[in-house]
C-alpha cells in the first residue's frame, strides 16, 4: 500500500497525464518522492512545464493519498501499478504506458504470451463481421488471447467471438469503470469479467468517456498485443490510429481484405500495399506472429445429406449471407415450408442468423 496509494493518487488527478508522472518518478526515484517534493524542485524536472507544475500543485492540496487507496479498495477494483512485477510486459516497452492499470475481472487468467488485437469500423458490414466470427472460431480450444476495446461494431464481434470459440478476452476501455459505453455493451461487460478475462483502464473510477480518451486508449489495445488484426477501416478512423501505433510499437500489423467497393476497406488496401500481412484464416495469423499452439478446431462438417430443399437453401448461401426474401426468391421455395426447413436448418447447426436478419452458413458441406 505504502507505495501504490501515491501511483493511485497521482492517477487520480484529471488531465495530468502519465508522461509528467512518467518524468517525474524518473527524475525523483521514488514515486512518494514525486508527490510530496517541494515546489521548487517540480520546475527543475526536464521536460516539465511551469503550467502542468502548477495545475499538480493546485490539485495536490485537496487529494489525500490514504484516501484513494481506500476508495479504489472498498470499490473493489484490482490495479496494477508501473513498479509492480505482474504488470503487462508487452505494455511496459510501449512510448508512454499507462502508470496505474485497473482491471475488473481477471487478468492473471489472460495468457499474455499469446495476444492479438482485433480492431475495426464502428459500422462494419455483415460480411466482415462474419469473417472476423469465422477466423476467430478457428482458434477454439487455444489460449490465444483476444484484445479490443469493447466498442460497437468489430470491437463487439471481437470480443463476442472470442467468447463463443472459448477464449479468453480483454476489453480496453476510454472511461472510469463507472461507465459502461457503449451501454448496449452492458452484458458483454459482465460476461467478460465473470470468468472470461478483463477490462482494463488507465482511468480513475469517475472519469467520463470523452472523445479524446478513445485514442489514447487505442495504444493500450496494441500495445498489450503482439500483432494487430484490422477488419475493416476508413482511411480517417480510430482504427487506422490503432494501425499506426501498432507499427510505432514495433508489433506486427495485419488486415481481412473486404469488397473494393466498400468505403470501409479504403484504409485496409492502404495498408496491405503498405506491408500489412493479409489475413484470410487462422493461420495467416499464427504464420504472421510465428506461433506454435495447439491446432485449431477445423470447421464442423456434416455427418448427414442434407434433403433436396434445405441443400437449395444451403446454395443459396454458401457464398454470401442472404434474407429471408433473397432466399425465397432464389429457390422458389414455398412461404411455410421455408420457414420450416430454416428453422430445422438452424436446429441442426447447420445454418444461422445473423445480424440484419440474414442468414449464414456455419458448416461445410
Amino acid at each position: 500500500m505504502c507505495k501504490s496509494k501515491f501511483w493511485l493518487a497521482f492517477s487520480s488527478i484529471e488531465e495530468l497525464g502519465s508522461g509528467f508522472v512518467q518524468r517525474l518518478f524518473k527524475h525523483f526515484g521514488c514515486i512518494e518522492n514525486a508527490w510530496t517534493i517541494a515546489p521548487s524542485e517540480l520546475v527543475r524536472v526536464e521536460g516539465v512545464t511551469k503550467k502542468q507544475v502548477e495545475y499538480f500543485l493546485e490539485k495536490r492540496k485537496n487529494i489525500n493519498p490514504d484516501e484513494c487507496f481506500e476508495y479504489i479498495e472498498k470499490k473493489g477494483i484490482k490495479y496494477l501499478t508501473l513498479e509492480d512485477e505482474d504488470y503487462p510486459r508487452m505494455l511496459k516497452e510501449i512510448h508512454n504506458p499507462p502508470t496505474v492499470l485497473f482491471i475488473k475481472g481477471n487478468l492473471e487468467d489472460c495468457n499474455l504470451g499469446r495476444t492479438l488485437a482485433v480492431v475495426g469500423s464502428r459500422r462494419a458490414s455483415c460480411v466482415a463481421r462474419e469473417v472476423l466470427n469465422k477466423i476467430l472460431l478457428e482458434f477454439e480450444g487455444t489460449d490465444l488471447c483476444v484484445v479490443s476495446g469493447l466498442a460497437a461494431g468489430i470491437d463487439t464481434i471481437a470480443h463476442k467471438s472470442a467468447l463463443e470459440a472459448g477464449l479468453k478476452t480483454i476489453g480496453v476501455i476510454a472511461s472510469g469503470f463507472e461507465y459502461c459505453y457503449p451501454a448496449a455493451n452492458k452484458k458483454l461487460y459482465k460476461d467478460i469479467t465473470d470468468g472470461n478475462g478483463a477490462i482494463v483502464s488507465e482511468y480513475w473510477p469517475t472519469f467520463e468517456p470523452l472523445s479524446f480518451r478513445f485514442p489514447q486508449r487505442n495504444r493500450i489495445v496494441s500495445g498489450l498485443s503482439y500483432g494487430t488484426l484490422i477488419a475493416e477501416a476508413a482511411i480517417k478512423s480510430g482504427a487506422m490510429i490503432t494501425a499506426n501505433l501498432t507499427l510505432e510499437q514495433n508489433r506486427e500489423l495485419m488486415c481481412i481484405p473486404g469488397a473494393v467497393s466498400n468505403p470501409n476497406t479504403e484504409g485496409i488496401y492502404k495498408l496491405l500495399k503498405d506491408g500489412a500481412s493479409i489475413v484470410t484464416c487462422a493461420d495467416d495469423i499464427l504464420n504472421t506472429l510465428e506461433w506454435t499452439v495447439s491446432k485449431p478446431k477445423s470447421v464442423k462438417t456434416t455427418n448427414f445429406e442434407l434433403e433436396p430443399m434445405e441443400q437449395k437453401i444451403f446454395n443459396a448461401i454458401e457464398i454470401e449471407p442472404k434474407s429471408f426474401d433473397e432466399i425465397l426468391d432464389l429457390t422458389g421455395i414455398e412461404f411455410g415450408d421455408l420457414m420450416s426447413i430454416l428453422t430445422m436448418l438452424e436446429l441442426k447447426g447447420i445454418i444461422k442468423q445473423i445480424e440484419g436478419e440474414k442468414y449464414a452458413s456455419c458448416v461445410k458441406i
